[in-house]
Parts: C-alpha cells; sequence; structure tokens
C-alpha cells in the first residue's frame, strides 16, 4: 500500500478550495461546507469570500438586467456594464485561484472584511 505523502493533505485542501473559487458553480459547495460548519480556518473564510462576491455580483447583475428593460434608452450601456462586471467577477475568481495554488493569501481589501459578516 503506498502512503501519502506529508503535503498531500495540504494539495487536497487547495483543490478543495480551488473548486469552491470556481465562480458560480463553487458557491454550492462552499454553502454547503459553511452550512456544515466543518473545515478549517482558510476554508470556512474562503467559503464565506466566495458566498460574498457571488451574491454581490448577483444583485448587481439583477438590478443591470432590470435597468436595462425598464429603460430602453440606456438598455445598450447597461448591457455593456453588465458584461463588464461578469467579466470582472471571473478574473476575480480567477485571480484567486491562482494565489491559492502560490500558497499566497486569498483576501480581498473590503470584500473580506465584509464575508467576516455572514453568520
Amino acid at each position: 500500500m503506498k502512503q501519502a505523502s506529508p503535503g498531500s493533505g495540504e494539495t487536497l485542501e487547495r483543490l478543495k478550495l480551488t473548486l469552491y473559487l470556481v465562480p458560480i458553480f463553487g458557491v454550492v459547495p462552499a454553502v454547503y461546507s459553511l452550512w456544515q460548519k466543518q473545515g478549517s480556518r482558510q476554508e470556512l473564510a474562503v467559503s464565506r469570500l466566495v458566498i460574498t462576491l457571488a451574491l454581490t455580483w448577483l444583485v448587481t447583475y439583477g438590478l443591470l438586467s432590470a435597468g436595462s428593460h425598464l429603460s430602453p434608452g440606456l438598455s445598450l450601456r447597461l448591457l455593456i456594464t453588465n458584461t463588464l462586471v461578469t467579466t470582472g467577477y471571473t478574473l476575480t475568481s480567477l485571480v484567486l485561484m491562482i494565489r491559492l495554488l502560490q500558497g499566497k493569501s486569498v483576501s480581498l481589501p473590503g470584500f473580506s472584511q465584509l464575508s467576516k459578516r455572514l453568520p
């Protein structure tokens, strides 16, 4: 039987956190781990950050979409802004994944403090 190397637990933890950071789809396992209150402190912190980012994106996306339907004159501008917000959310998640895999801190100014307030 092959024994696991000492760093394999850390590698597994990083892969799990990387899964949480996948835009939109990673919210489900993040909510589950936060709901069960299982995992390390870093895992719970990343779960809170992921949920905060996703909720912020969802609210912004909904408001811009509603605004584009209600205001025909501003429709194109609001839809372009909506695209930029979605791209920003995706790129932010990608940068956080890269930072996580490099072993650096996964925190965002403002969002990390806001995510600490989640129950």
